[in-house]
C-alpha cells in the first residue's frame, strides 16, 4: 500500500480539458505516479467539504496532464488538493497558494514510499 506525504503542489500542460469558468487560481495537473487517478477534488483551505470529484466519470493516467478550472473569487489564494488513486488510496495537500502555482506534478517516490509534488 503506498503511503502519502503532504508537499507543495505546481501546475502541468494539460492533455484533457475539465470545463470551468477560468479564474487566477486555475492550474495544470500531471499524473507522474505511475498509478491511476480516480478522482481530483479541490477545496478552499477554510472548508470542511471536499465537494464533488472534478474529474466525473473521467480518471487521469499515469503520463497525462489535466487542466483544472474552477469558478473562485479572486481573492481566494489558499486551497486544499486531494487525489484518489484507482486502488482507493489517497493523497492530500493543504494551503496551495494557487495564486502563485499554474502547475502541479505528482510523483511516486518509491525509496520513502511516498506520493511526492512539485510545484510551479
Amino acid at each position: 500500500m503506498r503511503k502519502f506525504a503532504s508537499l507543495a503542489l505546481v501546475l502541468a500542460s494539460a492533455g484533457m480539458a475539465i470545463p470551468a469558468w477560468a479564474g487566477g487560481q486555475d492550474f495544470t495537473l500531471a499524473n507522474r505516479t505511475g498509478y491511476q487517478i480516480d478522482e481530483v477534488y479541490v477545496s478552499r483551505t477554510t472548508s470542511r467539504n471536499w465537494g464533488g470529484d472534478i474529474m466525473g466519470s473521467d480518471a487521469l493516467e499515469n503520463g497525462r496532464n489535466v487542466n483544472v478550472t474552477f469558478n473562485a473569487p479572486e481573492n481566494v489564494c489558499s486551497w486544499d488538493l486531494k487525489v484518489k488513486y484507482s486502488d482507493g488510496d489517497e493523497a492530500t495537500w493543504k494551503s496551495l497558494n494557487l495564486c502563485n502555482i499554474t502547475k502541479v506534478t505528482l510523483y511516486w517516490d518509491k525509496k520513502n514510499e511516498a506520493t511526492r509534488a512539485i510545484t510551479e
